[in-house]
């Protein structure tokens, strides 16, 4: 019996061990090496990041009695003698988050922040500074201009609103250039690529780098499913499994019936009409590209597979995949579709579903292209990189 009560002990004693020490884990204070955010609005010192991903509040809500904030599993915040409340949140995947301040039950966005088009309203972000940031930061290179432009659509008998991207070398240059249509997510609208996703950023950098042609961008309104009532998980749709359009989100999730009838018309009869008569495009299907991230990827989908004559390079950023049972005729889509590009966050239910229906494109003899960002999920990370890495493969010569 002594062997076995010895033995008994030294398990008690090492289960002890293993709870201080995960206590400890749980109770570390964060690392102490907090900056300033870049998402910042300019002279705010908080939020602030540091280099596990955390981010750290300080709320000046002296007459308040509970302040939150909308990140999930992030610490209680405590109000110091000062009045200000002080909160933590749990480690971030690095790149861009959208959230709100909870003020006594109220939802608020951070005055210390920049304000962002996403969720279905203006308001608070945090940047994580990630690791390859630099391919999307602000250098002294060439800069392109991101244009705003009203234009009227018959289809829909408004007046619309849009973004162009024209590269650096446009007012100087007299040629044409090759259109990519890029579409943002549900809940976002058409400032999201040029704000949360830096894409002029991005296409300048790999401009002055020679690593991919010059091209327009054109970033419209695609819809608003969160617009006017309160805003749902914004869902990453799950990836096709090469049967019909698959326009709902992922199991667990809220669901959403999208219809982009209206907005192909809009897309096809009056947008693209507008920029060919307005901008110096080259006005045929093989210099015209179409992408989106999410319900703009799904869009993308929908769209250029009922017109194949007027887009030659696709896009599907984290929204389904193209599988080849969505290719009614594979000899005419072979000769239109110059390129199909597929790409999820690693951590996307989905990927692996739509890398293989990019597999059994390239078997079929499609140029099919998959990409998975290291370590995000469905967020602005993922659809950066997607971006960086479609771009130098568009109107190839």
């Amino acid at each position: 019996m002594f062997p076995n009560l010895l033995s008994s002990l030294a398990l008690i004693a090492c289960g002890i061990v293993l709870s201080i020490q995960l206590i400890a884990a749980q109770t570390n204070e964060p690392a102490n090496d907090w900056k300033s955010a870049p998402s910042n609005q300019g002279g705010k010192e908080y939020p602030q990041v540091n280099s596990e991903g955390r981010v750290k509040f300080r709320i000046v809500a002296p007459k308040a009695e509970s302040v939150g904030v909308s990140f999930r599993d992030s610490s209680p915040f405590t109000k110091g003698a000062d009045g200000a409340w002080i909160g933590y949140t749990r480690p971030l995947d690095e790149g861009f988050h959208y959230y709100t301040l909870n003020i006594d039950g109220a939802e608020v966005p951070d005055p210390n922040s920049l304000f962002f088009y996403g969720a279905g309203r203006w308001g608070s972000a945090v940047e994580i500074p990630a690791r390859d940031r630099d391919f999307y930061a602000l250098k002294n290179v060439p800069h392109g201009q991101l244009r705003e432009i009203w234009y009227f659509s018959e289809s829909s008998n408004t007046n619309r609103h849009a973004f162009v991207y024209t590269p650096p070398e446009y007012d100087k240059s007299r040629k044409r250039y090759p259109a990519l249509y890029l579409q943002h997510g549900a809940g976002e609208d058409e400032t999201g690529w040029g704000q949360q996703g830096h894409a002029g950023w991005i296409l300048d950098n790999l401009l002055a780098e020679e690593k991919t042609r010059p091209f327009i961008i054109v970033m419209e309104f695609g819809g608003n499913p969160f617009a006017g009532g309160p805003r749902p998980t914004n869902s990453p749709p799950a990836a096709t499994s090469g049967t019909g359009t698959n326009n709902a989100a992922a199991p667990g999730r809220p669901r959403f019936n999208f219809n982009f009838s209206a907005f192909e018309h809009v897309l096809v009869d009056d947008l693209i009409p507008y920029i060919d008569a307005n901008f110096r495009t080259i006005a045929d299907q093989p210099h015209r590209a179409m992408a989106g991230l999410s319900m703009g990827g799904m869009q993308t989908r929908t769209i250029t597979l009922a017109h194949l004559d007027k887009f030659s390079h696709i896009g599907v950023f984290s929204g389904g995949s193209i599988g080849l049972t969505n290719i009614t005729d594979m000899p005419a889509f072979k000769k239109k579709a110059k390129l199909v590009f597929v790409s999820y966050g690693s951590k996307e239910n989905g990927a692996a579903a739509a890398k293989a229906n990019v597999q059994a494109l390239k078997e079929a003899g499609i140029n099919s292209v998959y990409y998975e960002s290291p370590d995000t999920a469905h967020e602005w990370q993922s659809w950066r990189r997607s971006l960086h890495e479609f771009a130098p493969l568009l109107f190839r010569n």
